[in-house]
């Protein structure tokens, strides 16, 4: 499936508002480093679809990776 530019940017623009409930919170640390080098935000509109598919790719290894190094740290088995 090919998204249109319009599709890309209304992504980008989720992606983004679920980095920025991540930071409000105290425990969620999420790499945007990536991202932010990129220089693309949602309401880059002038900003070719190439350039939005690559910050919604960088943005979401940040969300992801951040998931990924949370599920790997040890749970206590309890009972509800």
């Amino acid at each position: 499936m090919v998204m249109k530019k319009q599709e890309l940017i209304h992504l980008h623009g989720l992606l983004a508002e679920v980095s920025n409930q991540c930071a409000e919170w105290n425990d969620c640390q999420i790499d945007l480093e990536k991202y932010e080098s990129k220089g693309i935000r949602p309401t880059s509109i002038h900003k070719s679809k190439t350039d939005h598919k690559a910050a919604v790719f960088a943005i979401a290894e940040g969300i992801t990776t951040n998931m990924r190094e949370e599920e790997q740290e040890a749970v206590a088995a309890t009972a509800d």
